[in-house]
């Protein structure tokens, strides 16, 4: 809990003296407020009526009350200026309760921002990528409003209500009753209303996930959707996350519509009951004059409206306790995967798994990977073969610490991995993953993802090894060729050999295709490993691979077979005692030899 509390309040910092300020000018405009009915009861009594006892009357001397004229003129101006003042310091409220409530939003979708990025992909995949956009936007959109309401309602409405209350018992005690009889009914049926309120604005926000993982999904899908012309279905499944998402903010609606009356029904009733009681007093009894009478009228008016704020504000704190509370679980999520704090380097790129066992669900009956002994040399090219599902991306994702094994040991350059930093580690280990990703800018920005202070040189050097040099320069742009969101206007294979480019220019110990050349062709295939055999020829290089040709000429291949390694031996050793290695051979290779 107190975690949570440090990380919502230190949202503040660089914005603490216009929050601290603007409950200063609300206080100041509150005080105004309060005067203003003084001033006028004094108008009303003193200088319309001529009552000899009327409100004020100390303050004023003499001549200037003998002066009708002067001196409703005069109480008048200072009515004016009052309010004036008042609407200045409102004003000026308004401006810093906006600077502090954006510059705590900003500083809270850092906050969320930075945690995402400590996320492993365990931590990444208990959350859906629609799920954290909506809780960095529209969550952090209704703390935000609810933040810019507290440090204004909540000193607002406290002092508004005490002040008024105080004046209007000082006015006529018997009368007050009236409104203490009525703020016991405005806050009961307030807070049944956020009691039923709350579970339906929770409901709104998850249909909300809904329908933002539907529209994300489609138009990172698009090409799927137009080429299996699903745009109809599409187009419903879209409509009724619409729909759904519709009634339950139609839903969640409901309970405001009854907040309204509510307030005006019991603010109405009260000034009617005033009018009556305190009118009466006037005319008949002559205990209240008429300017009291008036002054009473606003301030129990404001003594209703200042709670029924203070409600309004309940209201809208029930609303943004189901964005906090899913806020909450992304600061609450526990980060499984921390560096050690050093600056230990990997010094080669030696690799060992020591009776490694790996799940996703970390529990031991259900096994991605099963006791796995594996040595690697700096410097080899290993290849790793096997069906779809058998554990050949998870493997590999163990090095660079993307996931921690479940038992047993992995280490690199001789030290467990557990105990670089991860920045050490990572930095060492370059991965082209299955899934290509390339970011919007131009080629040469996205090349220099893998080392910012990369020459042209080298990064001309990086693109001839990955056979992507020629295309580029095809290019009227060449290396400054602007990329679309996700590299969308290159092929796949110009994608895949851009990202192995990028990926050799981070120079690191351990080089990992993951299935990164499944889109070019083979005899392109034939050159990359060419070139990474020669110019590369001291770092580790591990190749998933579907096609064998990919993996033929690598110093051994690893064949895993139901998360198991199944054998370890060369092409030649392996066609000769390999059952599963033969048959992916020959599956593939038949068409070639007939």
């Amino acid at each position: 809990m107190k975690k949570r509390k440090s990380n919502i309040i230190s949202c503040i910092n660089g914005f603490k003296i216009p929050t601290i300020l603007t409950p200063v000018f609300i206080i100041c405009e509150v005080v105004l407020e309060i005067i203003i009915p003084l001033i006028m009861a004094a108008i009303v009594d003193g200088g319309l009526y001529r009552e000899e006892n009327f409100m004020l009357k100390e303050f004023f001397p003499p001549e200037l009350i003998a002066d009708r004229d002067k001196f409703i003129l005069v109480l008048g101006c200072i009515m004016i200026l009052a309010s004036l003042f008042s609407l200045a310091f409102g004003m000026l409220a308004a401006r810093t309760a906006a600077v502090a409530s954006t510059g705590f939003a900003k500083n809270l979708r850092r906050k969320i921002f930075v945690k995402c990025q400590e996320f492993s992909f365990a931590n990444t995949d208990k959350f859906s990528t629609s799920s954290l956009i909506m809780r960095a936007t529209t969550d952090v959109n209704n703390i935000q409003n609810t933040f810019q309401q507290m440090i204004r309602m909540l000193v607002r409405s406290p002092i508004m209500l005490i002040m008024a209350a105080t004046m209007a018992i000082n006015i006529n005690s018997e009368l007050s009753i009236i409104f203490i009889v009525a703020l016991p009914i405005l806050i009961l049926g307030m807070l049944l209303l956020v009691k039923i309120g709350f579970p339906r604005f929770s409901k709104q926000l998850k249909k909300y996930d809904k329908m933002n993982s539907d529209i994300q999904e489609n138009l990172i899908a698009s090409r799927v959707v137009k080429s299996f012309v699903r745009e109809d279905y599409e187009k419903k499944k879209f409509n009724d996350s619409a729909t759904d998402l519709m009634k339950a903010q139609i839903n969640a609606g409901k309970v405001f519509t009854y907040s309204n009356p509510l307030q005006l029904g019991i603010m109405w009733t009260s000034t009617i009951v005033l009018l009556l009681l305190g009118g009466k007093q006037v005319i008949f009894t002559g205990s209240m004059n008429t300017g009291e009478l008036v002054s009473l009228l606003q301030y129990t008016t404001m003594v209703v409206s200042s709670l029924a704020m203070v409600s309004m504000l309940i209201i809208m704190i029930s609303m943004s306790k189901a964005s906090l509370s899913r806020i909450n679980e992304i600061f609450d999520e526990e980060i499984d995967i921390v560096g050690k704090n050093n600056d230990m380097k990997v010094e080669n790129g030696d690799i060992d798994f020591i009776n490694v066992n790996f799940s996703y669900t970390k529990h031991e009956n259900n096994l991605a990977l099963k006791n796995i002994n594996l040595h690697i040399n700096s410097g080899e090219t290993v290849g790793i073969i096997g069906g779809t599902g058998e554990g050949k991306s998870t493997l590999v994702q163990l090095i660079p610490r993307l996931y921690d094994c479940l038992s047993g040991e992995v280490r690199v350059g001789g030290k467990n991995v557990k105990d670089y930093s991860l920045f050490e580690l990572r930095e060492s280990v370059a991965m082209v993953l299955q899934k290509n990703m390339l970011f919007s800018g131009t080629i040469e920005d996205n090349l220099k993802w893998g080392n910012q202070s990369a020459t042209q040189e080298e990064i001309e050097e990086a693109c001839k090894i990955s056979c992507s040099y020629d295309f580029v320069n095809s290019f009227p742009d060449k290396f400054k060729t602007e990329l679309g969101q996700g590299g969308v206007n290159v092929s796949g294979g110009q994608k895949q050999r851009l990202c192995i480019a990028r990926a050799l220019l981070k120079k690191p110990k351990i080089l990992i295709f993951d299935d990164s050349t499944s889109a070019v062709d083979t005899a392109t295939d034939e050159k990359i490993r060419t070139a990474l055999r020669e110019k590369i020829s001291d770092t580790t290089k591990i190749i998933i691979a579907q096609r064998v040709t990919s993996v033929m000429d690598a110093d051994k291949i690893i064949v895993l077979d139901k998360g198991c390694i199944s054998d370890i031996g060369t092409h030649d050793e392996l066609l000769n005692r390999s059952e599963i290695y033969k048959e992916v051979y020959y599956s593939q290779m038949k068409e070639a030899d007939l």
